[in-house]
């Protein structure tokens, strides 16, 4: 069966309306066809909202007695029993009245969305648990009444109902909203234009925030790894120099002028060659800051620094980079453009601001080389052509006149593209040149001298250079496509593992963070919660009082986001810290594909612990068939049936012994027209019931009497009964009374069972004390077969 579908109208205060619109589209609905009915509305007196109501069928509430007065509640069962396509269910974070099947309205509403029916509801901004302090602290007022924002955020649908600080004021002064008794009490307390405006904002980024997870979501099924400006997020580069604090200040004022304020991040590119080292003060320092102004901190590893960069942008969905412009001098910038402009040129839809500091031009670096290839093979191929070019001299100087110029720069030739196999572009280019000197010096006429008398000898050295140094060029690009070609392949291997680990349920949590730990030769990984709702304070990534730890896998679990190398935001309140080493920026996305499976692994974990808390396994056939009954799909396989066997087999699956029940039947009780599996269970559930309660001198009894084409039968006990006022309520389902064991589904089960059969079960007071059960069912026809014995 589908489950029902719940839209929410969410408000910023009380008299915004949220009813009201939710009426409209009843309406809506309605006129198209749509079966809908109003489960619960609260109008508050207010005649515009109770005007729509008209022409729309009410569900009769539920009486419930209270403390010597009498509440109206949701009636759940008039709704389930209705079935209709929608039901419109007022005030989301109402408290129920002591009595009522659930403590909470949300709990309700859950239960009629299981049943498959669809809900429209209502809820303020300032009855979210997550919020419910902060409005405390704006409006002076403590609310009661919360609902989990999971709840809010699992609708398939939010709509916001707005209206300006302004409106909602002149709304309450007409006397839209309250009586007039309290219109000026509410003006000068909560309904003032800082309280008001404060919630509204609160209602927009609570909103802002699931319309933020939609997108992510949204993106991820689809395969869309480009940026999508729909949120302002703002990166800072910080290379370790003393520039960074200006540099995080300056995006700190970028990310505050947006227009709902944006996420600042910080983050470092370490060389995975190790040749640029950073002052570690100045980024402790650095760090420091980004947190003191609400940002977060990452570090990441990458050889091209520009594309690492990018790499790492486009994984959180940036919109724009800062930099700072390049401290290297005039004649180093002549050789390589820099990082800030690479940057720029490859960044495609993010934008990059480049910020002048103090420090441009004071550098004295030169720009370190870019290869595919690993420093031990670059410097082997230094170590070849420093005594390679020399002996290579020397052979074909021994050889003399015995090979032409051609084949002298053929052999250099030769050497030069070994040289760039073993050790890449850097190792083949010196080679080259050396190569172009040497044959210019030894073996072109005039000899010995760096003159060039023919043009032809001329042309040969400079096509030999070219060819060198493009064969070095090939054979690095193939290096590098190799690379990325096995890496592409690691990645997809590793991404299909743990795609297939979490989502059948085969891997516990755990599990996925020791193969996250044991895939990236990480000491630790460690699943972080926070441990309030609130939003976070600045510096709330070194506190380790705002985080808890989930699960940890390895020796060294991290207390705080900020202990690993690596941390990635998994969700709002969720955080994966990896200790160990620091991570490429192309690692990330592998890294959050692992963390939005724990994620998973984790309400997959939650929800099975829950669901092992509020329903016993043994109770689950029960719920099966509650549900049937409610969505009208049991089957039944009605034929005659006798009596006697049934309730024997009955007593004989009791956990008590069957001896303690006296049966006492007429021999000549015709068969009843029933379903031989579902009699027995209803029986065994009412047998059951009876002897819970029965004295342990005073067994129950079962017994039969034949009335006009019916056989009633009576289960009998002498326990304590139940009062004739809760006879109705004894049968509602998950009503706890006296029928605990069965989830309070035992007995509204059985009536629904025996109903099915076209039959009865009614409740009498037992002479003397006690309850009786009464099962009334159709006597079969006297041409057919009994079953049952």
């Amino acid at each position: 069966m589908t489950r029902g579908r719940l839209r929410v109208y969410l408000g910023a205060a009380p008299g915004v309306g949220k009813t009201y619109a939710m009426l409209q589209e009843a309406r809506r609905r309605a006129d198209r066809g749509s079966d809908v009915v109003v489960g619960l509305i609260e109008t508050h007196g207010r005649e515009q909202t109770a005007s729509l109501l008209d022409d729309l069928e009410i569900v009769p509430r539920q009486t419930i007695t209270y403390r010597d007065a009498e509440f109206g509640e949701l009636d759940i069962d008039a709704v389930l029993t209705r079935r209709p396509e929608v039901a419109l269910v007022d005030e989301l974070a109402h408290t129920n009245v002591p009595g009522s099947r659930h403590a909470k309205r949300w709990q309700d509403i859950q239960e009629i969305l299981d049943a498959g029916i669809d809900v429209l509801s209502t809820v303020n901004i300032q009855h979210l648990e997550s919020l419910n302090d902060v409005v405390q602290q704006v409006t002076g007022t403590a609310q009661r009444e919360t609902v989990p924002d999971g709840v809010v955020r699992d609708a398939e649908q939010v709509e916001l109902v707005d209206i300006t600080p302004e409106a909602l004021r002149a709304r309450m002064s007409h006397g839209n909203i309250y009586q007039p008794d309290k219109i000026d009490a509410a003006l000068s307390h909560y309904f003032r234009v800082g309280n008001l405006t404060a919630l509204r904002e609160l209602a927009l980024l609570w909103l802002a925030d699931k319309v933020d997870d939609q997108l992510d979501t949204y993106r991820a099924e689809h395969g869309i790894g480009e940026t999508w400006g729909a949120r302002e997020r703002v990166v800072v580069a910080l290379t370790g120099g003393p520039e960074g604090e200006t540099l995080i200040r300056r995006a700190s004022r970028i990310a505050a002028r947006t227009p709902k304020g944006a996420d600042l991040l910080a983050v470092h590119v370490t060389r995975s060659d190790g040749l640029a080292v950073s002052d570690p003060t100045h980024l402790a320092r650095q760090q420091a800051l980004v947190d003191s102004l609400g940002g977060t901190y990452h570090r990441v590893v990458g050889t091209d620094i520009p594309a690492a960069l990018l790499d790492f942008a486009r994984g959180v969905n940036a919109t724009q980079i800062v930099l700072g412009v390049s401290r290297r001098g005039r004649f180093a910038q002549l050789l390589a453009r820099g990082i800030g402009v690479s940057t720029a040129a490859q960044s495609g839809s993010v934008d990059v601001h480049l910020v002048t500091h103090e420090q441009v031009g004071r550098g004295r670096r030169l720009p370190h080389p870019i290869t595919a290839l690993s420093r031990r093979r670059r410097l082997a191929g230094f170590a070849v052509t420093v005594p390679g070019i020399p002996l290579l001299t020397g052979l074909l100087l021994v050889a003399g006149d015995q090979l032409s110029l051609a084949s002298d720069m053929l052999l250099f030739l030769a050497g030069v593209v070994g040289v760039a196999v073993l050790g890449g572009w850097w190792p083949a280019l010196l080679a080259a040149l050396a190569s172009s000197v040497v044959i210019n010096y030894f073996f072109t006429p005039p000899l010995r001298t760096l003159d060039i008398a023919r043009r032809e000898n001329l042309l040969a050295l400079v096509v030999f250079l070219l060819v060198a140094a493009a064969v070095s060029a090939v054979v690095d690009l193939a290096a590098r496509r190799a690379r990325d070609a096995a890496r592409a392949s690691s990645d997809a291997q590793i991404l299909s593992t743990v795609a297939g680990s979490v989502l059948p349920g085969a891997r516990p949590l755990t599990a996925l963070l020791e193969q996250l730990r044991e895939t990236f030769g990480l000491t630790s990984v460690t699943l972080l919660e926070r441990t309030s709702h609130t939003p976070p304070a600045p510096g709330h990534q070194h506190d380790p009082r705002a985080w808890r730890v989930v699960v940890s896998a390895g020796d060294e679990q991290c207390a705080t986001p900020a202990d690993g190398d690596t941390s990635v935001g998994v969700e709002d309140d969720l955080s994966m810290v990896l200790r160990g080493r620091v991570l490429a920026a192309a690692d990330r996305r592998l890294i959050e594909a692992f963390a939005a499976q724990a994620a998973v692994a984790l309400r997959q974990e939650r929800l099975t612990e829950e669901a092992g808390t509020i329903r016993p396994p043994a109770q689950v056939e029960n719920l099966l068939d509650m549900s049937r009954l409610l969505t009208g799909t049991l089957g039944l396989s009605l034929v005659p049936v006798v009596l006697s066997g049934v309730v024997a087999q009955a007593a004989g699956e009791l956990d008590e012994p069957a001896q303690r029940v006296r049966v006492r039947l007429p021999v000549n009780l015709p068969p009843v027209h029933a379903d031989p599996a579902l009699l027995k269970r209803v029986l065994v559930n009412l047998l059951a019931n009876a002897l819970r309660f029965s004295p342990a001198d005073q067994p129950p009894s079962v017994s039969a009497t034949e009335n006009c084409a019916r056989v009633d039968l009576r289960i009998v006990d002498q326990g304590p009964g139940v009062p004739q006022d809760q006879w109705t309520q004894m049968f509602r389902p998950f009503q706890h009374l006296d029928d605990r064991d069965n989830l309070g589904l035992g007995l509204a089960l059985s009536r629904g069972l025996t109903k099915a059969m076209r039959g009865t079960l009614t409740p009498e007071q037992t002479p003397g004390g006690g309850l009786t059960m009464v099962l009334s069912l159709p006597t079969a026809e006297p041409s057919a077969e009994p079953d049952g014995s």
